[in-house]
């Protein structure tokens, strides 16, 4: 049985609530958080990542965190998180893969949490 909208705002903005932090992956977490990106100077670390009210099933952040990101990394997914450091990963995403040469800035420019897929 299908959630109607009602339902899936709810569940969303409870998720929200709960997913303070955003982490960048070089290959799938899987649900472990597994494959983090770590290293770099400045070093990386996940960021804040905030949201507004969900609408029509879908939970959008409301903020664009900025991660420090080391030379010779590619950054396939995103993960979303209860803490900056260990907490629970909720949620992650596939991303276009962006490869970067040397150190550099990774800018999440939106994030969405989609009960409809």
């Amino acid at each position: 049985m299908p959630y109607e909208d009602s339902g899936k705002n709810l569940m969303l903005d409870a998720l929200g609530a709960a997913v303070s932090h955003a982490s960048l992956h070089t290959a799938d977490p899987a649900g472990t958080g597994g494959s983090e990106v770590s290293g770099g100077s400045p070093a990386y670390a996940r960021e804040a990542i905030s949201w507004n009210t969900a609408s029509a099933g879908v939970l959008d952040s409301s903020n664009q965190p900025v991660f420090d990101v080391p030379g010779g990394t590619t950054i396939t997914h995103t993960g979303f998180w209860t803490a900056i450091s260990a907490g629970t990963m909720h949620a992650s995403a596939n991303v276009t893969d962006e490869t970067f040469g040397g150190q550099g800035t990774y800018t999440m420019t939106d994030a969405d949490l989609d009960l409809n897929a």
